[in-house]
C-alpha cells in the first residue's frame, strides 16, 4: 500500500464536503432520481451481491443509512438497520456491535462503507458471527485506501486515515464515539490486507471466500452518497465508459487508483 502520510485527521468543521451526512436529504434526491451517476454507482456496489444470496435467504443489512440496498436486493426477508431513528428503516437504534438479534438468525448480513466507522472492528466481526447462521455470508463493500483516494481525503479533508491504529483491539477506539459519522478509511487495508494477523483474530470464525478491488472515477463522479459533492451529469452510455475506464486503470495501477474493494466472509 502506498502512503501520502502514515495518518490524518480533520474535525467537522474543516469538511469540504457539502450536506455532511444528511441522509434524509440523500433518501430524498435518490427517489427523485435527480443523480444517474449515483445510481449506477449504487447499482454496481448491490447488484455483484445477489450471487451470494439465495431468494428464500433471510438478511439483514446493519449500517444501512440511506437503505438504497433495499432498491437493489429484493429478497422480501431483507431487513435494514442502522444506529439512527430514520423513516425507512426497518429496525431503528441497532449498533453492529451489539445489535441484540437472536444467535444464529441470519443468512447473510451487508454491510457497506460502515466497517471504517466502527470504533471497535473486533466486537462487530464477533457480533456478526454471533447472529449468522453456520455457512452464513458477511458481505462488505469497503473503502481501499489507495494512494489517489488518500490524496481525495486530504483535499475535501473528510474522514481521514491513519495506518497506525491496532485494529485488533477492544479497548481503543479506532473513531470517535460520541460520531457515528467519524471514519477512517485504513481500516479495511489493516484488517484484510494483513493476512496472519486477519488468520489469527478471525480466521477459525470466517473464511474469506470473495474478493475483488473495484470503483475509482465512478465514484468520485458520482457526487457521494450521504455527503454531496459536485460532479459531471453523465447518462449511461458515458457512465459505462467510465465504468470501462476504472477497471482498466484499476488492473493496470491498483495501489494508485482503486477506491472500493469486495469481500465475502462465510461463517465457519
Amino acid at each position: 500500500m502506498l502512503k501520502i502520510l502514515k495518518k490524518v485527521q480533520f474535525s467537522s468543521d474543516q469538511n469540504r464536503m457539502q450536506k455532511i451526512a444528511d441522509v434524509e436529504n440523500a433518501v430524498k434526491e435518490f427517489k427523485e432520481k435527480k443523480n444517474k451517476n449515483l445510481n449506477f454507482l449504487l447499482k454496481n456496489r448491490f447488484s455483484w451481491m445477489k450471487e451470494f444470496i439465495k431468494k428464500e435467504d433471510r438478511g439483514l443489512e446493519v449500517g444501512a443509512g440511506g437503505g438504497f440496498s433495499k432498491k437493489f436486493i429484493l429478497n422480501k426477508n431483507f431487513k435494514i438497520s442502522d444506529l439512527a431513528q430514520y423513516e425507512h428503516l426497518d429496525y431503528k437504534n441497532v449498533d453492529a456491535q451489539n445489535t441484540k438479534h437472536k444467535d444464529n438468525f441470519y443468512d447473510f448480513i451487508i454491510a457497506v462503507n460502515m466497517i471504517h466507522h466502527v470504533p471497535y472492528p473486533m466486537k462487530f466481526f464477533n457480533e456478526m458471527n454471533r447472529i449468522l447462521k453456520k455457512g452464513g455470508k458477511l458481505i462488505i463493500q469497503e473503502a481501499n485506501c489507495s494512494l489517489i483516494f488518500q490524496l481525495i481525503t486530504i483535499i475535501m479533508r473528510h474522514e481521514g486515515f491513519d495506518f497506525t491504529k491496532d485494529v485488533w483491539s477492544e479497548k481503543v477506539a479506532l473513531s470517535d464515539e460520541r460520531d457515528v459519522w467519524s471514519g477512517n478509511i485504513a481500516v479495511p487495508h489493516l484488517i484484510f490486507d494483513e493476512n496472519k494477523p486477519f488468520d489469527k483474530k478471525l480466521g477459525f470464525k470466517f473464511k474469506i471466500i470473495h474478493q475483488k478491488l473495484y470503483e475509482c472515477f465512478v465514484f468520485l463522479n458520482s457526487g457521494g452518497v450521504s455527503s454531496k459533492t459536485y460532479y459531471l451529469p453523465l447518462n449511461n452510455f458515458f457512465l459505462n465508459i467510465l465504468g470501462f475506464i476504472d477497471k482498466i486503470l484499476i488492473k493496470l495501477f491498483p495501489s494508485i487508483f482503486v477506491m472500493g474493494r469486495q469481500i465475502v466472509l462465510e461463517k465457519k
